[in-house]
C-alpha cells in the first residue's frame, strides 16, 4: 500500500513538472518580448529611412494642416546641433500667394505651385557658435533630414530645394519672407499630398564603405 502511495506521488510530481514545462514554453520570456519589440522598432525606423524619397508631384493645392506642419517642425527641432546651440528658425507657409511667389523666383521649386505648404529652414546667426558660425549649415541640414523623414511617416510628400549658398536665391527668399539680416534660408521644402507613387532610390554602394582606413 505504501509503495502505491509513493508511485502515485511520483506520478503527480511528474505531471506537475510537465505542466510547468509546457507553460514555460508557451509564455515568452519578458526579455524576449522586449527584444522582439526592439527588433520590430528597428525594422520600422530603417524602413522609413530607406523609403524616403523626393516627391515633386502633388495633388494640386490640397492643403496641409497647421497641425501637420507643427509636427514636422517639432521633428526638425529634435535634430542634433553643435554644442546644442540650435541655430535655426523655421518659416511655415500655407498662403497660396506666398507659395506661388516663391515658385516664380526659385528655378528648382516650381512644384510649389501645386504644393499645399512649405517649410523654409533658416540659420539664425544670433544663436550660432561664435568661433564657428558656419556650423549652422550642418545643424539646419540635420533638421531638414528629420523633417523629410517625418513627412515620409505621415504619408505626405516633400523635396529639398536648395537656396543657400546661391546669393541670388538667398536674397530673393529673404525679400519674399521679410527675413532679418541674421536669418539665412538654407532651403525651401515644398510639402503636399503625393499625386502618384514615387519609388525610393536604392543608394547603397558597397564600394563607398571603407573599413578601418581608406
Amino acid at each position: 500500500m505504501e509503495k502505491k502511495k509513493i508511485i502515485t506521488y511520483q506520478l503527480i510530481c511528474i505531471a506537475l513538472m510537465v505542466v510547468v514545462l509546457v507553460l514555460a514554453l508557451q509564455t515568452p520570456d519578458k526579455n524576449e518580448k522586449t527584444e522582439s519589440k526592439t527588433i520590430s522598432n528597428q525594422e520600422v525606423v530603417l524602413s522609413v529611412i530607406h523609403n524616403r524619397k523626393s516627391v515633386r508631384n502633388f495633388i494640386p493645392q490640397k492643403k496641409v494642416s497647421k497641425e501637420n506642419l507643427t509636427t514636422l517642425v517639432k521633428a526638425g527641432m529634435a535634430a542634433p546641433t553643435a554644442v546644442n546651440k540650435q541655430p535655426w528658425a523655421f518659416v511655415a507657409i500655407t498662403e497660396r500667394t506666398t507659395l506661388d511667389s516663391l515658385a516664380e523666383g526659385l528655378p528648382y521649386a516650381k512644384m510649389l505651385k501645386e504644393a499645399g505648404a512649405a517649410i523654409i529652414v533658416c540659420g539664425d546667426l544670433t544663436k550660432a557658435i561664435e568661433e564657428y558660425p558656419e556650423y549652422w549649415v550642418q545643424d539646419c541640414s540635420a533638421a531638414t533630414e528629420n523633417i523629410l523623414l517625418a513627412v515620409e511617416v505621415m504619408g505626405l510628400g516633400a523635396v529639398w530645394t536648395a537656396v543657400y549658398p546661391d546669393k541670388d536665391r538667398v536674397e530673393f527668399v529673404k525679400n519674399i519672407l521679410d527675413l532679418p539680416e541674421t536669418a539665412i534660408p538654407l532651403n525651401v521644402i515644398p510639402i503636399g499630398h503625393p499625386s502618384g507613387e514615387t519609388m525610393p532610390k536604392d543608394k547603397w554602394k558597397e564600394e563607398n564603405l571603407h573599413w578601418e582606413n581608406w
